[in-house]
């Protein structure tokens, strides 16, 4: 232990690098489909996908869609030194797709009766910053 370090401070944010390839490509008009396709590691492609289908009723696609980008991005964040807990912050927008995806996982699964993981996802994005929960639960 360093002098000075708090025991009650958590593990440090984790901040994601930026998926420029992805970003690009769908600021360009290229579709989420094949943005996925191109880039199958983009947590934001994934949940473009999810959000895409569950604006269009197609609540099944939805979760699945949210469930790859999820699992991608919990990838990611092990890469990157997260080590099972810890901020994930909603303000470096990195982060924001793995966390839309968290959401919109969150959503289908209560939409389709699986309330134990809603619950657990819901609880997920909160300890990961309350801000994304503010930001992408309506």
């Amino acid at each position: 232990m360093t002098i000075g370090e708090s025991l009650l401070d958590g593990p440090p944010p984790t901040f994601l690098p930026a998926d420029t390839s992805a970003v690009d490509a769908l600021a360009a008009g290229r579709t989420p489909e094949d943005v996925a396709a191109q880039f199958p590691t983009s947590s934001l492609a994934w949940a473009v996908l999810a959000d895409q289908a569950w604006g269009e009723k197609r609540t099944i696609e939805s979760y699945a869609f949210a469930r790859v980008g999820y699992h991608r991005g919990l990838d990611a964040l092990r890469r990157n030194g997260w080590k099972g807990h810890g901020p994930v912050p909603w303000s470096h927008e990195p982060n924001q797709g793995f966390l839309r995806c968290l959401a919109a996982l969150a959503r289908a699964a209560q939409a389709i009766n699986e309330t134990e993981e809603a619950t657990r996802c819901s609880q997920f994005l909160t300890d990961c910053d309350p801000a994304a929960t503010a930001a992408l639960v309506h």
